[in-house]
Order: C-alpha cells, then sequence, then structure tokens
C-alpha cells in the first residue's frame, strides 16, 4: 500500500469505525426495553456512543487540512482554496437540514416543528468547515507553504483551546439571551428549552474538535512528518497519553473557569482528555492500516469509512425512524444485538454497492473519454 492509500486508508478506518460504534449507540437505545437499559450492558454501550462525533468532527479537521495543504503546494491562491473548502462546508451544511426535513416529513405526527431548526452533527460540521476555511484564509497569506502551515497549525490550536475556555460560561453565566433560539442554539445548544442540551451539538465546545484535526492535518504534511512518518503518528500517539494525563491533572488543580464547573459536558479539561483518547485511536488506527490485517484484502471499516455520510443517514430510519426493523423500547439484549448484526450487514452492502456503482460509472467516463 502506497504512503497515499494509508493516508487515506487510516481516515476511512476511522470513521468506519465511528460508524460502527454509532450502530450499536442508536440500535441499544432505541429498541432495548426499559429494563434491559438499566443494565451495565447497555451503560457500557452508551459509553462507545461517546466517541462517534468526536471522531466525525475530529477528521473533518484533518481532511480539510490535507485537502488545503495539497492545494497550496499546487499553487492555487489562499482565496480559491477557502472557497473550496467553505462551499463544501456548506453543502454539508445543507445536508444536515435536508435530513432535518427528511425526519420531519417521515415522522410528522411525532415530531414538532422545532426539530427542523436542531443543531445535529451535520449541521456542526458544515459549520465547522466553513470556520476552518475561512481560518486558513485568514493565515494563508503572504509566504512559502511550510510557513503558511505553520501558522495554520498555531491559528487552529489558538482557535480549539479559546472556544474551549470559552464553553462553560456561553452555556450558563455568559448565555447570549438576546438572541432567538435558533441562533443562541448554534452556539450553546439550548435549543427550545430553558437551558443547552447536552445531546446537541454547538459550535461550543464541538468546533474545537474540528480545529484540532485542522492543526493535527497539517502536522502530517511537515517536513518531519513526511520523512519520519510512522515517528510522526507514533509522537501524535504520545502526545495524546499526555493530552490524557495532563487533563487529569488539570482537573485537580484549583483553577476555575467563569461559568462554574461540568466536566462531563463543558469543561475544557474533559476536551482536552477526550482530543488524547482520539490522538491515541490515530495512532492505533495508522499502524493497523500500515502494518495490520487491515491492508490486506478487504476491511470492513474502511468500507464503511468510505461511504459514512450515507451509511449514516440511511440506518436513522432503520433505528429510529417509522421503517424500525425492530419495535423500540420493547427488546431484549439478544434481540436488539441481533437486529444491529443486521444492521451492521445492511449498511456494509449498501456501502459496497455504492462504491461498485462509483466504480463503474467512472469506468464507463473513463472509455468514453478516450473514444473521443
Amino acid at each position: 500500500m502506497t504512503s497515499s492509500q494509508q493516508r487515506l486508508a487510516y481516515i476511512d478506518w476511522m470513521r468506519g469505525l465511528a460508524c460502527v460504534l454509532m450502530f450499536q449507540t442508536h440500535c441499544y437505545d432505541s429498541w432495548l426495553s426499559v429494563e434491559a437499559k438499566r443494565s451495565e450492558f447497555f451503560r457500557y454501550s452508551q459509553m462507545g456512543g461517546t466517541l462517534p462525533a468526536p471522531l466525525f468532527v475530529f477528521l473533518s479537521g484533518v481532511s480539510v487540512a490535507l485537502v488545503t495543504d495539497k492545494l497550496r503546494q499546487a499553487g492555487v491562491s489562499r482565496s480559491e482554496i477557502a472557497k473550496e473548502v467553505m462551499l463544501r462546508g456548506e453543502e454539508v451544511f445543507g445536508l444536515g437540514i435536508l435530513f432535518r426535513v427528511q425526519e420531519y416529513l417521515l415522522g410528522i405526527h411525532f415530531v414538532p416543528w422545532t426539530d427542523l431548526l436542531r443543531v445535529d452533527v451535520l449541521n456542526i460540521l458544515g459549520l465547522s468547515m466553513i470556520l476552518m476555511g475561512a481560518l486558513c484564509w485568514v493565515v494563508g497569506g503572504a509566504g512559502s507553504a511550510p510557513v503558511a502551515r505553520k501558522r495554520s497549525i498555531a491559528a487552529a490550536l489558538l482557535a480549539a483551546t479559546a472556544i474551549a475556555m470559552l464553553t462553560p460560561a456561553l452555556w450558563t453565566t455568559w448565555r447570549p439571551r438576546f438572541l432567538p433560539w435558533p441562533l443562541q442554539s448554534y452556539l450553546n445548544g439550548v435549543h427550545v428549552f430553558d437551558k443547552p442540551q447536552v445531546w446537541l451539538f454547538p459550535i461550543f465546545p464541538w468546533t474545537a474538535f474540528a480545529l484540532a484535526g485542522l492543526a493535527v492535518g497539517f502536522w502530517l504534511f511537515t517536513d518531519f512528518s513526511r520523512q519520519r512518518q510512522a515517528g510522526s503518528f507514533a509522537l501524535l500517539g504520545v502526545v495524546g497519553a499526555m493530552a490524557f494525563g495532563g487533563s487529569l491533572l488539570l482537573d485537580r488543580s484549583p483553577i476555575n473557569l467563569p461559568g462554574g464547573y461540568d466536566y462531563w459536558h463543558t469543561s475544557p479539561n474533559f476536551l482536552l482528555a477526550r482530543c488524547g483518547v482520539l490522538l491515541g485511536i490515530l495512532f492505533l488506527a495508522y499502524g493497523w492500516c500500515r502494518w495490520g490485517s487491515a491492508q490486506i484484502g478487504f476491511s470492513p471499516l474502511v468500507q464503511l469509512g468510505k461511504t459514512s455520510l450515507l451509511v449514516y443517514w440511511v440506518h436513522i430510519e432503520f433505528v429510529y425512524g417509522r421503517l424500525s426493523i425492530l419495535p423500540k423500547g420493547k427488546c431484549g439484549i439478544g434481540l436488539a444485538t441481533a437486529g444491529l448484526g443486521v444492521v451492521l450487514v445492511a449498511m456494509l452492502g449498501l456501502s459496497v454497492a455504492k462504491t461498485n456503482w462509483l466504480n463503474r460509472g467512472r469506468e464507463v467516463a473513463r472509455r468514453l473519454k478516450a473514444t473521443l
């Protein structure tokens, strides 16, 4: 496997891992009975569900960095680069709105109209890409590509830190109550309630994961990383372990930020810990895709990662929607696990079908081009 293929493989592998963790979280949450949800099994399954959203958002930053740096090296102007990244972000944001419209129409008797304006993962992915495109435009001015890369890394880390530090206050004492709830919700996830909701995905703190991924992505294009690729990923793994350990030490410190303390939802220390976990997964994914069996033959996780948006979109209807393959809230662990198996196989089949269809389309286009 070439270096470029490895680079794409580990990103797809991590997206695929996020898909699998997302499937199991949603299936058990939707189908298990009230009694089954009191079990330790359910508690641990939901703990696994804390990783998919950070993984998706973090990887969006890595991908933006890889695309941006390649375009910079190709001599594309910073305005064109920013335009391309921001247009892609607008597309993803639009898909998020379209997804909410679909959910509303399919569940019109059960879904309030306010859900059309709910801040979900696709919305924050799109907004994060727009913000990253703007940031890269600001710091990508005069100077060589290496200089712009260093500025981008520094700016991304500073912006991520600022977002993390401001989150506690924007969720509590500094809430922008003067804004209409649809706008305020994008800042702190307040939605239609009296306080921010922890199950939503507002800019504060979720965009910090994207910015952290942006910094990591630019790091992978530095001369050091290109010349010592394995060592570069190992270093990221070490940084991840240090970040996790540092977050524990900071959590014991007497320093308090404005807005109060909520470790599991708004604390910068918890965000730092999760970034440490993400860097550890990144290192393991790279190693697995370079030296493990992921590079030999067919990898289900890599395949799912290639079509993560499609399988995310479709599986929701068969788990939470009116097309649910099992009765919601009425299943035991065994039946829900069997249903999860069906969802995994079906989504993998859908992913393969899409890839094959795209490959056939490219082949037809290539042959037509050759005959002209």
